[in-house]
């Protein structure tokens, strides 16, 4: 049994249990048991946490990059220490097993220690050298109250490296996780507020009308936020009058290619990874199975008998290969939606009797057009690789693509023309194909890019210092 942790908020460096009820229970996903009550800040402590986030930016950005680099390897070293808890706790919550939740718990510090990194490169300034040798300076400043918006699938992470590269840019921290899944980015705030500054780092929690609060108000100056397609909108809505700067990661619908010469265990293998990895509950799982004709019942078979000897069961057991989703309303959505899908649903595996469990299921005889969001494919065969491209392309989405096949450089010529932020060969991590490359969103996948660099710099505006020795070209001589 995992102690779960009564639901506080953060704000102007107080603690204080949080006293709005969200109107449901959260859940033990396993047994699909009442765990607490969802609770959320009340609206007067959103409001002193952006008074507070506003009063902070000054001196908060005037702090030097190499002070705000000590602490963020100070907050670092700490986490080392909290990570079994919060991994626990996110595998409670989220369903997800431990063995998977682990690995990502490494997120946690190390985006802290990769913020202060930046700053010790001195990426916040840089120098370019015109054609005459002066010096021309570019200084990455803070935008101002920062605002990070975390979903319920891997929360602790994700707030992990939206705070810490707002705050290695110099901006103040209001972050909101999912009312789902509240618990580990709560011991996560509990080592920031042990170092650093009061204020700097506030939490709240709660659902919508909180999200909206803090959205809406013009002393937030950047928002990053990660979900769905309609919540982005009305994120992008709101930032759009002020011409606020909004991150926006919004899921996909992530096609995986097998291309004819692929070996039937590597693509049953990739299959099988994508569609169960944190249980299907991730932005970059697999949507559409794209399989040659000829092949479809081959790699269908292959791929069930992956998914059917995967063990089902308790997240916190670190013989689970798959687990529970997050919450019986969401196992009733998934299921809505793979009714609403058509065609022919199969379901692979011995499913616990008791718990929010949805077997793996692939489906023949139709497409997807919409993200799931759960253990769900549709298996869609094609006749020609040409065919294959225009399948994978044929979606608003773009976040993700996968390609298997038996010749890597033909792998990676179709790879190049699948559209796409990020498209992986012969691979199915849920890691970035490189520590430092962007993270991408085409299409209704979101608005601009993630990254080790990229979301510091999200958080910066650029002032350009400099001589120019010279005049305008219409100027009269005196």
């Amino acid at each position: 049994m995992i102690d779960i942790p009564e639901s506080r908020d953060l704000v102007d460096g107080v603690w204080s249990a949080c006293s709005e009820d969200l109107g449901f229970d959260l859940e033990d996903p396993a047994t699909g048991e009442a765990s607490v009550r969802a609770r959320g800040t009340a609206p007067g402590r959103v409001a002193e946490a952006l008074a507070a986030a506003d009063r902070l930016a000054a001196p908060w950005a005037a702090t030097a990059p190499e002070r705000r680099a000590e602490l963020l390897d100070a907050v670092a070293a700490e986490l080392d220490r909290r990570i079994p808890e919060i991994v626990a706790l996110e595998s409670f919550a989220t369903g997800v097993p431990v063995r998977q939740t682990t690995p990502l718990g490494a997120i946690v510090s190390g985006s802290f220690r990769l913020a202060s990194a930046q700053l010790r490169e001195g990426r916040l300034r840089t120098t370019e050298i015109r054609e005459d040798g002066r010096a021309v300076e570019v200084h990455r400043l803070p935008r101002g109250p920062a605002l990070c918006l975390v979903p319920w699938n891997a929360p602790a992470p994700m707030a992990a490296h939206k705070a810490a590269s707002a705050l290695a840019a110099g901006c103040p921290v209001i972050l909101k996780v999912s009312e789902y899944a509240p618990h580990g980015s709560q011991v996560l705030t509990e080592v920031l507020h042990e170092v650093l500054p009061p204020g700097v780092f506030q939490f709240v929690q709660g659902g919508p009308r909180t999200g909206g609060q803090l959205v809406g108000d013009p002393r937030v100056r950047a928002v990053s936020f990660t979900g769905g397609p309609a919540a982005g909108r009305a994120v992008a809505a709101a930032c759009v009058t002020g011409f606020r700067p909004a991150q926006l990661e919004l899921g996909g619908n992530n096609p995986l290619v097998v291309l004819p010469d692929a070996a039937v265990e590597v693509a049953a293998r990739a299959a099988a990874d994508l569609l169960t990895t944190l249980n299907g509950q991730w932005c970059r799982a697999l949507g559409r199975l794209l399989v040659p004709r000829d092949r479809l019942d081959e790699l269908v078979a292959a791929t069930g008998e992956r998914l059917t000897a995967l063990r089902a069961g308790d997240p916190l057991r670190e013989d689970t290969d798959f687990g529970p989703l997050i919450h019986s309303t969401h196992v009733r959505r998934v299921r809505e939606a793979v009714t609403a899908a058509g065609g022919r649903a199969v379901p692979y595996g011995a499913m616990p009797e008791t718990g929010n469990f949805l077997a793996p299921t692939l489906i023949t005889g139709t497409d997807l057009a919409e993200e799931i969001f759960g253990p769900v494919a549709a298996v869609v065969p094609y006749d020609t690789v040409e065919e294959a491209v225009t399948l994978a392309n044929a979606t608003p989405y773009g976040l993700e693509g996968y390609v298997v096949g038996a010749d890597e450089e033909r792998a990676l010529a179709v790879a190049r023309r699948v559209r796409a932020g990020e498209v992986k060969v012969n691979g199915s991590s849920v890691m970035s194909l490189h520590l430092f490359t962007p993270r991408p969103a085409w299409g209704l996948s979101g608005l601009g890019e993630e990254g080790t660099h990229e979301t510091l710099r999200f958080f910066t505006n650029a002032r350009v210092v400099g001589v120019e020795g010279g005049f305008s070209l219409h100027g009269r001589q005196r």
